[in-house]
């Protein structure tokens, strides 16, 4: 009989904020990298239970497949960082944040995003989490 362990947050999602990007979602692709659209295809670090849909939020690492954008780009597996999230989340002071679309940034394997802009907002968990993402923002809510 082995010691009980406790219930970690992995179906929780991680940090504590729900997660509105899960493994299929499309999420729209806010840089200038020539994609326009990609789908999550992989969240890497995330061990989950069998057959359960692994999710992550805003801030979070994961492996997109691109669908639409330029013909180089077709149909690559690049990593992308979520900046945007539809689904509502709570920050610490007590506010909850939702945005209109869910969005993502394309980036190199060592984490420097692939564009020199990105269009729209960035979420405030996004850009502490990733400076290199925020040097190239416009906007962080």
């Amino acid at each position: 009989m082995g010691a009980k362990r406790a219930k970690l947050g992995a179906a929780f999602g991680r940090r504590g904020y729900s997660s509105g990007v899960s493994v299929g979602t499309r999420l729209r692709v806010a840089d200038n990298s020539g994609a326009k659209e990609a789908m999550v295809v992989g969240i890497p670090g995330f061990n989950t239970r069998l057959r359960r849909v692994p999710g992550a939020t805003v801030g979070d690492l994961v492996v997109v497949a691109v669908k639409k954008g330029t013909m180089e780009l077709v149909g690559q597996v690049m990593r992308a960082v979520v900046i945007r999230q539809r689904k509502p989340y709570r920050r610490l002071d007590g506010t909850w944040i939702a945005f209109e679309d869910n969005a993502c940034v394309i980036v190199t394997p060592e984490g420097t995003p692939k564009g020199s802009e990105v269009r729209g907002p960035v979420a405030r968990e996004a850009a502490e989490r990733w400076p290199t993402v925020a040097n190239i923002a416009t906007i962080i809510v």
